[in-house]
């Protein structure tokens, strides 16, 4: 596929994100500007080459219990949504599908609330050494809380699942820092199965 084409198949996706408030609404923008003014857009080097590249991130739920599954990631120090940086001209989709049997070793399934494409978008700096800029798409997958028996244990020191009241008790600094937003709009969506259309 042509760069154009990723390009066009890309701003199609960010069209399709419902900007929950006025932060999101920028960073749609910011990804547009990004994505139409022909920067690289793909990881070519660890961690940080280029500067800012494509992420997706997605946030596994029990649509039943209303509960979301988060990772302790090593490298961030951090509870995030599991997730990964696309690869050169895959489809961020297929990227959750392989993220998603790498490091939780379950098959990705779309949520009722937002099927397979994203829910959220940011534009994130990351902390630590290598620092750069993510633009992350954020999927919403439907696993129940039985089913992760396991998990990529090189990249996390564990994983847990919390009710959504439960994530917005957690400490700010403890999460990803879109975390707490990610998850009202999740709850106004109706998170266990309002249609995202």
């Amino acid at each position: 596929m042509t760069d154009q084409l990723l390009r066009g198949r890309l701003a199609r996706l960010l069209d399709g994100v419902r900007p929950w408030d006025e932060q999101e609404r920028a960073h749609l923008a910011t990804a547009a500007e990004w994505i139409a003014g022909g920067a690289p857009l793909y990881r070519t080097r660890k961690p940080d080459v280029p500067a800012v590249h494509l992420v997706s991130y997605f946030v596994v739920l029990d649509e039943i219990r209303e509960e979301l599954l988060l990772v302790a990631h090593r490298k961030a120090g951090l509870w995030l949504p599991s997730g990964g940086h696309v690869e050169p001209a895959e489809d961020p989709w297929d990227t959750v599908v392989r993220e998603c049997r790498e490091e939780l070793h379950i098959e990705a399934v779309p949520s009722r609330v937002a099927g397979a494409v994203p829910f959220f978008l940011t534009v994130t700096r990351t902390r630590g050494q290598g620092r750069h800029t993510d633009v992350s798409l954020w999927y919403v997958l439907h696993a129940d809380v039985g089913s992760v028996t396991s998990f990529d244990e090189g990249e996390f020191e564990t994983v847990k699942w919390l009710s959504l009241p439960q994530v917005l008790a957690e400490p700010g600094d403890t999460l990803d820092p879109h975390m707490h937003r990610f998850t009202r709009k999740l709850m106004a969506a109706g998170a266990s199965g309002g249609a995202h259309t």
